[in-house]
């Protein structure tokens, strides 16, 4: 497991709300994506951790349909982090 510590901090956007998908599949992440957005408002940062490869494909989707901007996306080892700005 790699740990959120591991990125560099110059590297990583400041971020208000963090949710970790790790070991969740394909559609699990964007549903609990949906469901953390609801609670946040507009301008605010969700960091997603997630494991599923399929994430690579599901999050730029998920922020283009919804008008919210993908800021920052990194992949490390077994992991991918997303830095999403809601819009």
């Amino acid at each position: 497991m790699v740990d959120s510590r591991d990125v560099p901090p110059a590297a990583a956007p400041d971020f208000q709300v963090e949710l970790d998908t790790s070991g969740l599949y394909c559609p699990e992440p964007i549903m609990l994506m949906h469901n953390k957005v609801r609670d946040m408002t507009p301008g605010e940062v969700l960091k997603v951790i997630a494991s599923d490869p399929a994430t690579t494909r599901d999050v730029p989707k998920f922020c283009q349909f919804l008008g919210h901007e993908l800021i920052h996306r990194e992949e490390l080892e077994d992991r991918y982090l997303y830095f999403i700005r809601l819009g």
